[in-house]
């Protein structure tokens, strides 16, 4: 079915048709009239033709680390809600954790019909920072602060130090804790909550060793085995802060291997992570962690981005968002 046989079956031109498929004015009379042949016609218009009459494809292109991660629902759930909401459609590229894989798919954005691109980013690389500069579409990055672009990150330094702070204070006078990072090339994630926890437990009165400062990936695998290593030095350690939520999943889990196995040598430690996690929370009754705006980091992230497709601003916004920290009545040990 054509527009121009829509058209005669609403009593219509077809200008007025394609004016209402893409968003122009025309009376209530006539909307109504090719509302209701559309859908008793189920007609649907083609996105190729209208990307050429609208110059746009009403497609935005998300490129995230890793979809099975809770974090990383909450962003693009925020950011599906803006898009549809608005007439958009999204394109979500999983990376795996592959920087080589994020280039890849940011370069095939940039290449196919979208009108802007959204990157949940962990390390930005000088690679990164080149395609920023060559890019034909707006872009917005989230998690992350950038220069070159939009950002709507997070304040990973504050928020680590005000936990590590509150955690300290509940825990005897000189305690003996350890962190388990990921890599400081992630500056947020990274460089940012370490030196945010360190100082903040310090400030509390607590001694970490540096030889207990321990770097990892994201998954809760690499938690399990970090949190083994420290526990089979036979230091006895009062807290093991970790990165993530789900890096601290794996810490639980080595913590319990390490009692069935009676080679815990000392009280079970306080663990702790960062973002919430609601199935942690619900098997735990609550771990000392930082809730941080997610899902609103993606709605936002979507904002901005589609005020640059439509070009209403064309000046790159750094938008710093808040933090709670989550002190449960009941840590884990």
């Amino acid at each position: 079915m054509t527009i121009k046989e829509i058209a005669e079956m609403a009593g219509v031109s077809s200008a007025a048709v394609s004016r209402y498929l893409n968003g122009g004015y025309i009376s209530d009379e006539k909307r109504e009239r090719i509302r209701r042949v559309i859908k008793e016609t189920g007609y649907v218009p083609s996105s190729q033709a209208r990307a050429l009459r609208t110059k746009r494809a009403r497609l935005v292109g998300v490129v995230v680390p890793k979809i099975s991660s809770e974090s990383i629902a909450r962003i693009t759930a925020g950011i599906g809600q803006v898009l549809s909401s608005r007439g958009y459609q999204m394109l979500l590229a999983d990376t795996g954790n592959d920087p080589k894989k994020e280039i890849e798919y940011l370069d095939l954005f940039d290449a196919y019909p979208v009108d802007g691109i959204i990157l949940a980013g962990t390390v930005i690389s000088k690679q990164h920072r080149s395609f920023f500069n060559r890019s034909h579409v707006p872009i917005v990055v989230i998690g992350q602060r950038v220069e070159e672009v939009s950002s709507v990150f997070h304040d990973d330094y504050g928020a680590a130090k005000e936990l590590g702070a509150s955690i300290a204070r509940s825990l005897p006078s000189g305690a003996r804790a350890a962190y388990i990072g990921v890599t400081r090339d992630d500056v947020a994630a990274g460089a940012a909550r370490e030196d945010g926890m360190l100082a903040g437990l310090r400030m509390g009165g607590c001694r970490v060793d540096e030889r207990d400062v321990v770097h990892g990936d994201f998954t809760s695998d690499s938690g399990r085995s970090h949190a083994l290593s420290l526990i089979n030095s036979g230091k006895g350690l009062d807290l093991i802060a970790c990165a993530t939520d789900s890096i601290a999943a794996g810490v639980m889990g080595a913590v319990q291997q390490a009692q069935r196995a009676g080679t815990l040598q000392f009280s079970s430690p306080v663990v702790s992570g960062f973002g919430d996690n609601r199935v942690i929370s619900a098997i735990t009754g609550g771990i000392p962690t930082v809730h941080f705006a997610y899902l609103t980091s993606g709605l936002k992230g979507a904002e901005i981005l589609l005020e640059a497709i439509e070009g209403k601003s064309q000046v790159p916004v750094q938008m710093q968002l808040g933090f709670e920290v989550c002190m449960p009545t009941r840590s884990f040990r």
